[in-house]
């Protein structure tokens, strides 16, 4: 196997996922975020020749990364449409998945994919290159109450109406479609030595609709707690707190309200249960090795028998 393409992306929480997975030699394992491929080769390395491994990826970028091996497999493919692929496989139920959400160091890095507020790309952002809206799409053409309510929902920007006002008056002169012509329009809204944390908070919010990625996630969990064999485990690093908390009342409650359901007898109706309480994070030295592990949550997930 070649080795691990870490200037793709540095692999967040590794051990711990592993871990977390409680990987079985001879089970099949599913990581539905492939990037760099730094979580698959871990899993894969525990397996032996009867365990396999199934890794999607969306981005036609990730497939560099991949290797040969019998038991590897890797499907392009969003994985919104996880039970789809895999039952195409021959695959109705696993013994581990493993997701690590958000946006890969290779996508930052590559300037041209628009994720960065570095540099002066064409407002992109989306991780399936072949997507069918871009952010400059979205900035130039969705209305005042459109914007206002993504920058709100999506980035908890406080002066969203401002914002969205301001970029209804500047497209009219011109389109707004490089991420150096919006940083530029963001810097005058941007709060006195908070400029960067409301560029992050404005460019998350645009990533997140672009790519539909809490919608996504809601149909993933789902099809995960069903894919499942009693005793499999889920594991997911999340980024931000609108993820983590869909991931959290999932994995507590059952569902996405985060509101307690129970049977004739009182018993709780979910297809899950919690391993750790509390979200496992980065210790301060793998932190220091890498900045973008620093807002990562690591929950696990039993599946009920």
């Amino acid at each position: 196997m070649e080795q691990t393409n870490n200037t793709y992306h540095i692999p967040v929480l590794k051990d711990e996922c592993l871990v977390g997975l409680d990987i079985n030699p001879d089970g099949v394992y599913v990581d539905v975020t492939f990037g760099g491929g730094g979580h698959s080769k871990a899993i894969f390395e525990k397996l032996s020749d009867k365990g396999v491994l199934y890794a999607l990826d969306q981005d036609e970028d990730a497939k560099a990364n991949v290797w040969n091996a019998p038991n590897f497999n890797f499907i392009q493919s969003n994985f919104k449409f996880l039970s789809n692929q895999l039952k195409a496989r021959g695959v109705n139920s696993v013994d581990g998945i493993l997701a690590d959400l958000g946006v890969s160091s290779h996508q930052f890095d590559v300037e041209e994919r628009g994720f960065s507020t570095r540099g002066d790309a064409t407002l992109d952002m989306r991780m399936n290159k072949v997507g069918s809206i871009t952010a400059a799409e979205i900035i130039n053409n969705y209305d005042e109450e459109e914007l206002v309510g993504i920058f709100r929902k999506y980035g908890e920007i406080k002066n969203a109406r401002k914002l969205a006002s301001e970029i209804i008056q500047k497209r009219v002169g011109s389109q707004i479609t490089t991420t150096h012509e919006f940083v530029e329009l963001l810097s005058k809204m941007a709060p006195k030595f908070k400029e960067h944390r409301y560029y992050a908070q404005v460019f998350q919010a645009l990533r997140i609709e672009v790519n539909k990625e809490l919608e996504v996630l809601e149909y993933f969990l789902l099809q995960a707690s069903e894919l499942l064999n009693p005793g499999g485990r889920l594991v997911v690093l999340s980024y931000h707190s609108l993820e983590d908390r869909i991931v959290k009342n999932f994995m507590k409650k059952g569902n996405f309200e985060g509101v307690m359901e129970k049977d004739f007898y009182g018993n709780p109706i979910k297809p899950l249960t919690e391993i750790n309480r509390k979200p496992i994070t980065p210790e301060e030295d793998e932190m220091l090795q890498n900045s973008r592990s620093r807002s990562a949550k690591l929950r696990i997930a039993e599946k009920n028998g």
